[in-house]
């Protein structure tokens, strides 16, 4: 996976192993995304012959698991969390809940 890690780190939230690996995946996916777009056209296209579908299939399960758009997981940018985001706000549940209730008391 240290092939796929970039060199320098736009990241402004808070940073622990599994940001940095879903960022990493963030990156290569979006790297990767025509190039098994195109794979996956070729794969499905039954005017192509059967040799060339085969051999798109064979390089698309080659490619790394990185490449695939289920890998992403949204997290939470305060801590990091996977369980509970709430995409508008890229927040967990209760990370939010705790900034509502200081917003309220003040």
């Amino acid at each position: 996976m240290s092939q796929f890690r970039s060199k320098k780190l736009d990241l402004s939230c808070f940073i622990n192993v599994r940001v940095l690996r879903d960022h990493t995946k963030r990156k290569v996916f979006e790297q990767y995304e025509t190039q098994r777009q195109a794979l996956r056209y070729i794969i499905r296209n039954t005017t192509l012959p059967q040799r060339a579908r085969a051999q798109a299939q064979l390089q698309l399960s080659q490619m790394h698991c990185y490449t695939r758009s289920t890998q992403i997981n949204n997290r939470c940018i305060e801590g990091g969390k996977s369980r509970g985001v709430l995409k508008d706000f890229r927040m967990a549940r209760v990370c939010l809940h705790g900034r509502y209730i200081i917003v309220i008391s003040h």
